[in-house]
């Protein structure tokens, strides 16, 4: 049980990398980003496979990256806002770790994400009304699949993810 990995899903600009990253820091585990993960293994990022190969096409590699970031344990993984959307990542998510869901609001996801052009579901005439749609179609996934549910708003990075160790069983400390 103590090999398990610390999964981390959430809307786009929740925090996963960041409070990821910390939070493998502080407990001595290896961090993967499944989009970097993508991006380093295509050699282009993620906003081009769109272009290319449509969100069809990202969600199979997406599921693909998941497969292999979850091959090994003991692992801090920051998983893509949608990759919950396929049945077979909730699957695989469940069996392979203990879920947290950074969950946010719109608002502070249209703060966080302001300055960020590389989000192809962002490009859009209407940001905020796009993210309100992913999030209504997201959030009921991301609470059922959740271990653990913490609110993200105004909340320092290092802070929060102190707060997310201090409520991890202690089989994964």
């Amino acid at each position: 049980m103590s090999h398990r990995n610390i999964i981390l899903i959430g809307p786009m600009g929740s925090g996963k990398s960041t409070i990821g990253n910390i939070i493998a820091r502080r407990l001595h585990r290896e961090f993967q980003d499944s989009d970097y993960y993508i991006e380093k293994r295509t050699g282009v990022d993620i906003a081009r496979i769109f272009d290319i190969e449509g969100e069809q096409g990202f969600r199979d590699r997406e599921s693909s990256a998941l497969h292999d970031l979850l091959s090994q344990n003991n692992r801090v993984i920051a998983t893509g806002g949608g990759s919950v959307l396929r049945e077979e990542n909730q699957k695989l998510l469940k069996q392979k770790g203990f879920i947290v869901f950074l969950d946010t609001t719109v608002n502070q996801q249209m703060q966080r994400l302001a300055r960020d052009k590389k989000r192809p579901l962002l490009q859009t005439e209407n940001p905020r009304e796009r993210l309100e749609s992913l999030l209504q179609e997201r959030r009921p996934i991301y609470l059922d699949l959740a271990d653990l549910v913490v609110k993200t708003d105004k909340r320092v990075a290092w802070r929060l993810a102190a707060d997310i160790i201090s409520q991890l069983p202690d089989s994964l400390k």
